[in-house]
């Protein structure tokens, strides 16, 4: 049975445990979402294919769920995995398998402490066959391709990481080629879910005053916040156009893991690669 497409839906009892973005990536371009019925080892409250090392869930389990996501979606290398900070630094990858010196540090002054799991928000690479990944449980996750196929990049964008450039960040990592660039947007927490406080709000709207739109009013001091239309109109700002995806919140979602909705929980997987030659 193949992966379930963004937008469609299966009969009642139908799973197959990944989400796969709807998007108009160029051919070759490959990715996917893991939702949390996928098989795993994970128990409650991680169940069942949790990925994230660093919520509360057992190692042993989730170094299975890991192993066995790269049988699922037969992946052609295991996954880069990042220590995401909710920063904006991008961690550039040279191939599959990155020793030390293959990995560079973009947006900051600082290399990586770890490079095989370096400390950074998104993930690059020109590279066939390797893996970029993105774990999240509301904050949102962001695809960006080349239109060409050329490179691809891998987004982690909470509200600090958005405020602060992250999605500024990874596109420059792509270079001034003048090749279009194209996103889609993941599974991250909706706005009728997504109450703030005024120092998010401010965060956005004291840099650019066309933020307001992204925000709601509810109680003195509070707001909606639609993480969707600050992605897009960052996106819009750097000349990318080619946005796809959104609509979609975690909190009210079972199919994902929510930070909000279920305070100790587990993280999902978004991942993107270019698939080798054949």
């Amino acid at each position: 049975m193949p992966p379930e497409r963004a937008r469609t839906r299966l009969p009642a009892g139908m799973h197959t445990g990944v989400l796969i973005p709807d998007w108009d990536a160029p051919p070759g371009v490959c990715a996917a979402v893991t939702l949390r019925s996928l098989a795993g080892a994970s128990k409650a409250p991680f169940d069942a294919c949790n990925l994230g090392t660093r919520c509360g869930d057992d190692v042993d389990a989730v170094t299975a769920n890991r192993h066995g996501l790269e049988r699922a979606l037969d992946l052609p290398s295991p996954p880069c995995w990042l220590r995401q900070m909710h920063g904006t630094q991008v961690a550039e990858f040279a191939g599959p398998i990155a020793p030390r010196s293959d990995v560079t540090a973009w947006g900051s002054e600082q290399s990586p402490d770890d490079a095989m799991e370096p400390e950074a928000d998104a993930a690059f690479t020109r590279a066939d066959a390797t893996v970029l990944a993105i774990l999240t449980a509301d904050c949102l996750p962001i695809l960006i391709s080349a239109a060409d196929g050329s490179a691809i990049a891998a987004v982690h964008a909470g509200w600090r990481g958005l405020a602060g450039g992250v999605i500024e960040a990874a596109v420059h990592a792509f270079g001034a080629s003048g090749t279009p660039l194209l996103a889609w947007l993941g599974p991250g927490i909706g706005s009728m879910s997504y109450e703030v406080g005024d120092e998010v709000r401010a965060a956005f709207v004291d840099r650019k005053a066309d933020a307001a739109r992204a925000f709601v009013p509810t109680r003195p001091g509070h707001w909606l916040c639609d993480l969707y239309e600050l992605a897009r109109l960052r996106l819009r700002a750097l000349g990318v156009n080619r946005i796809s995806g959104g609509g979609f919140d975690t909190c009210s979602d079972a199919r994902f893991y929510s930070y909000r909705r279920d305070g100790r929980t587990g993280r999902f997987a978004t991942l993107i690669w270019r698939r080798p030659p054949a």
